[in-house]
């Protein structure tokens, strides 16, 4: 099935949940960025939990930004989605190669490192963007989330993420859930929770067995009735421009474009997110540089 995800409320109105399912979206970002499997499976994680992040915003224009630095060798990762749960992210060092856990797994938390933080930026349109920091646990990721739920908006939270890599590096499956409890739930509901979240097993289980995000939701939920609120389709969507890489470029200032344009004669600009390359000529660049004086 391709890329979706589904919100959903307990009938009790004590629970709220969301689950989606990024085979494609991971797949598409393991292209642009010629990621290893560890590196597929990290940023694959967080592009999975910013989609999920994102979709609950308001306003058109709105948009979450995820950024972990662990201090591991993958370095930064970021992922920034939309308020529909497109997402687009990167990762420093996609070639990252290190040994299977002993169980056999990938070891997202050595390669993403547990000595950084991982911060939350949600861009609401307004003056200043809200910014939240937590250290990190493990760098599992998913945990890591859960506790910046916890610690910085007092929201308990269930977080589970995963991804599944073929034996050729591409991407089988990919996705994760977030459980949180409103207002009013009591030790009952807690309970209920963590025990439905602890027999439905690992995210990648889940994903093996049935990677449609209701299934996911309804099998880590499986003590509540739910009612499904949204059933909404997501991608890898970037929103890079020749436009926007223009406007890069002004924003050096007449100086230091002119330097540009007299080492360099021409600019080739990448996007970091996406396969994007757009070139600027020497005339087109004096032509930016004119205008700039002109306006000035």
């Amino acid at each position: 099935m391709s890329d979706q995800l589904v919100r959903a409320i307990s009938k009790d109105g004590f629970v709220k949940a969301v689950a989606v399912s990024t085979r494609d979206l991971t797949e598409r970002a393991r292209q642009i960025h010629k990621t290893l499997p560890v590196a597929t499976a990290a940023l694959g994680r967080t592009l999975a939990a910013a989609s999920m992040m994102g979709n609950a915003l308001k306003g058109d224009g709105a948009s979450v930004t995820l950024q972990i630095k662990g201090g591991g060798p993958l370095g930064k990762i970021l992922a920034v989605s939309d308020n529909e749960g497109n997402v687009r992210g990167t990762v420093d060092d996609p070639t990252v190669d290190i040994p299977l856990r002993p169980d056999g797994k990938l070891d997202v938390g050595s390669a993403v490192g547990c000595d950084g933080t991982l911060t939350v930026i949600r861009d609401l349109n307004m003056k200043e963007p809200y910014v939240g920091s937590v250290g990190l646990l493990g760098g599992e990721i998913a945990e890591d989330l859960a506790a910046y739920f916890v610690e910085s908006e007092q929201i308990p939270t269930a977080c589970g993420l995963g991804v599944l890599v073929d034996r050729d590096q591409s991407v089988l499956a990919a996705g994760g859930y977030l459980i949180q409890l409103l207002p009013g739930a009591g030790e009952d509901v807690i309970s209920r929770v963590e025990g439905g979240v602890m027999a439905a097993g690992s995210v990648t289980g889940l994903l093996r067995e049935n990677d449609d995000p209701e299934a996911i939701l309804r099998k880590a939920l499986s003590d509540f009735d739910l009612d499904i609120l949204e059933k909404s389709p997501v991608e890898y969507r970037c929103y890079c421009s020749r436009e926007r890489m223009e406007r890069a470029l002004i924003s050096l200032g007449p100086q230091q474009l002119e330097s540009l344009i007299e080492e360099q004669g021409s600019a080739e600009l990448r996007c970091q997110f996406c396969d994007n390359v757009q070139t600027f000529t020497r005339q087109q660049l004096e032509t930016l540089l004119s205008n700039m004086k002109k306006k000035t």
